[in-house]
């Protein structure tokens, strides 16, 4: 696999990464498919249609259903799901975050109890590379601990440190098993300049093929996250590729491809989507509102997604009020269609030069409520 950078405006990047199953072009937004599925009902199929580049799947959710034996078995996730493009995988440390009272972490890895039978479950630095090297992923993302924002220094300290060695046996195992995965690092330090800055220069001399930034946008403000991406930059090794993990809104997105990023996931489209809250260029807008009950206009008249050039506004008010789940497929495949022309946008105006200009005209736009 490589990475190129092709142009810059400013610190923004415009990327090409090259895997075993596709070219990437950056930045990019890649479709959360947790579970090797995008909640709504669409298929891998439909993420064409939405022109998704790359797909990211969860090692902590895989694990546990189906197991990565048996997705080993049946082809890996490419044929298991029926998606021809690059997978990553997040190594599961996030979802272990969410479970604070059902997790001991230890220098070991993380001890959890799962949330499907109960069972107990270790998820050790080398077990996390095993699973996502079965599962077939095209990038996979070492285990690392996120932390929530703000956590006393101390322990993000301690909590940094073990994850810097936790990333060392993630690359001593990686290395042994032949295999197309690539392994990525992870950056954490919370919300503490010093520890970010320090932690990316510790894992950075391990020359890992790619780096993330974990373990922001789970409490602090947001602010707060675009001041440590800008502290960030210079420390994070310039002919690598960079990926902002978990974020996030349209607006984060082109404020974090300024800071130099190009990878981006985020559950916040799908999410959206199933509840109608779906983006378009002029804003976010809630198509359950009374106004849209007989508005025949499609929700974006320049939008190309199978929704706007097919239904109307009324209609997909109708559908969310009739429960139908032909509403969730269709507001889902709208917002990742949005995401993905996003980035796209986002690429032609680093090509151009023009970035700057694109991002102050959509400064505190597309992230608005508004109605049509």
């Amino acid at each position: 696999m490589s990475f190129r950078v092709l142009s810059r405006d400013g610190f923004a990047r415009r990327g090409r990464y090259e895997t075993p199953h596709g070219t990437v072009e950056t930045p990019v937004f890649m479709n959360v498919a947790t579970q090797a599925a995008i909640k709504g009902g669409l298929s891998s199929l439909d993420l064409k249609a939405a022109g998704c580049q790359a797909a990211l799947c969860n090692t902590y959710h895989l694990h546990l259903r189906p197991g990565e034996d048996t997705v080993a078995k049946l082809g890996g996730l490419h044929r298991f799901m029926c998606w021809d493009g690059p997978v990553l995988t997040d190594s599961g440390g996030f979802q272990v975050f969410s479970l604070a009272q059902r997790r001991k972490i230890t220098e070991e890895g993380v001890s959890f109890s799962s949330h499907i039978d109960g069972r107990r479950v270790l998820l050790s630095p080398e077990g996390a590379v095993d699973i996502q090297t079965k599962l077939g992923a095209d990038i996979i993302m070492a285990l690392d601990e996120c932390v929530e924002n703000p956590a006393p220094y101390e322990y993000v300290k301690q909590s940094a440190g073990r994850t810097a060695r936790w990333l060392a046996r993630c690359k001593e195992r990686w290395t042994e098993k032949p295999a197309a995965s690539t392994l990525w690092g992870i950056n954490q330090g919370g919300v503490y300049d010093d520890l970010r800055i320090d932690h990316m220069r510790r894992i950075a001399e391990l020359d890992l093929p790619g780096y993330a930034v974990g373990g922001l946008a789970v409490g602090e403000e947001t602010a707060v996250m675009y001041h440590i991406l800008d502290i960030l930059e210079e420390h994070m090794p310039p002919d690598k590729p960079r990926y902002l993990m978990g974020v996030g809104t349209p607006e984060n997105i082109i404020e974090a491809a300024a800071r130099g990023l190009d990878f981006f996931d985020c559950v916040i489209p799908a999410r959206n989507g199933r509840h109608g809250h779906l983006y378009t260029w002029r804003g976010r807008v809630n198509i359950l509102n009374e106004r849209y009950k007989e508005d025949g206009a499609p929700l974006d008249e320049a939008c190309g997604c199978p929704l706007c050039q097919n239904h109307s506004r009324a209609y997909l008010r109708h559908l969310f009020k009739a429960g139908e789940v032909l509403a969730l497929r269709l507001g889902v495949l709208h917002n990742l269609y949005f995401y993905n022309s996003l980035t796209a946008r986002i690429r032609s105006e680093i090509e151009k030069g023009t970035f700057q200009t694109f991002r102050k005209q959509y400064a505190g736009v597309l992230d608005r409520k508004i109605q049509l």
